[in-house]
């Protein structure tokens, strides 16, 4: 079965293309005619265009939004690498349903739709659970044995993509991603202190608060960790399935999903800019789908967002997950393309179009 999920992603990532030059130099050709000052909306300029050649035209609107937030539950929350316990998850995860959390609030003024996915929470929870996306009740203590198989690894990520799929062909042309699983800074830190070949130290931040204890009881779990399973750091799924979590492998298969479907997929915070990074490992040409949102608060974020080659939208010091940087950026680039759609160019409104300059 490990071979199949293996083979079938192999497949389908295949298919996946780069983005589109000639809708990129066209809608770079239309912002030059836009009626203001050159370049004069900086990154939502860039944003536009990157969106153009994901949509392989460079007239295009943004519809229907969907925010997926994976939800899954980490073994290694046994190492006291938290301050709360793995009940919090599902308890989450149902208040994803009751407009009872923060993203909740944040997606409404947005007009973004919310999809929780139980990947992998320990706990069912009626109205999140559904048998044909979820794994496995929880990963396994990284600290004792491989959070999962390569099978589940591989099967996480293709779950993923089919959400990714399906919502395209249901009418959604913009993906945000989101997580909610206790312990999973923990995962992603290990998962991007493999990935990245930094020392876990410098990959490792508090959380969700943790004392300077915790953070060092953390740091040594996750070096202990990676020290007794020795993940590939060339094999995406070997690392995945030794140090990381369900979340992280979903949300690879979203980012996956979306390039294969040419639609954009927004990156949220540090969780799922680490998923990022393991799609654009396994994909190269899935990175072009890649649009950042904000900086999060934990220390690696900048550094992944980095390695992916990407500049964040925003700069709040947020860490609160869920998908809410990426929500908060939505606004941003409806914005941007309103003025590249709607604003009057230099001939309609009869003035000299301004010069480019080196």
């Amino acid at each position: 079965m490990c071979e199949d999920y293996e083979k079938k992603l192999k497949q389908k990532t295949e298919e996946i293309r780069p983005a589109h030059r000639p809708s990129m130099e066209a809608a770079w050709r239309h912002w030059k005619t836009v009626g203001k000052p050159l370049n004069s909306l900086g990154k939502l300029e860039d944003a536009v265009v990157r969106m153009a050649g994901i949509r392989e035209t460079a007239d295009y609107t943004i519809g229907k939004k969907a925010l997926i937030i994976m939800c899954a539950d980490n073994g290694v929350v046994a190492e006291g690498v938290t301050q709360t316990g793995q009940e919090v998850t599902a308890i989450v995860a149902e208040n994803f349903t009751r407009r009872a959390t923060s993203v909740c609030l944040m997606a409404e003024i947005a007009g973004v739709d919310l999809f929780p996915v139980d990947i992998g929470m320990a706990s069912d929870v009626e109205a999140v659970t559904k048998p044909e996306y979820k794994v496995m009740s929880g990963t396994k203590d990284i600290l004792l044995e491989a959070a999962m198989s390569r099978s589940q690894a591989a099967r996480a990520v293709l779950t993923g993509m089919n959400i990714a799929e399906k919502l395209v062909k249901e009418g959604y042309n913009l993906l945000a991603t989101g997580e909610m699983g206790i312990g999973n800074t923990t995962t992603s830190s290990a998962v991007a202190s493999v990935l990245l070949e930094q020392d876990v130290e410098k990959m490792t931040g508090r959380g969700a608060g943790l004392s300077t204890e915790g953070l060092n009881r953390k740091i040594a779990v996750i070096r202990r960790a990676i020290e007794m399973h020795q993940p590939d750091k060339e094999d995406v799924l070997d690392v995945l399935s030794k140090v990381g979590g369900l979340d992280i492998a979903g949300l690879t298969g979203v980012f996956l999903g979306g390039a294969l479907s040419r639609t954009p997929v927004l990156i949220d915070g540090f969780i799922s800019s680490v998923a990022a990074l393991c799609a654009a490992k396994l994909c190269p040409a899935a990175a072009d789908s890649m649009m950042p949102s904000h900086r999060s608060g934990e220390p690696a974020g900048g550094l992944v967002l980095d390695e992916l080659g990407l500049s964040p939208f925003i700069d709040c010091h947020m860490s609160l997950g869920e998908g809410s940087g990426a929500v908060a950026a939505v606004p941003l680039l409806e914005m941007g393309l309103a003025v590249y759609r709607d604003m009057s160019t230099f001939d309609e409104i009869h003035v000299d179009q301004y010069e480019e300059f080196e």
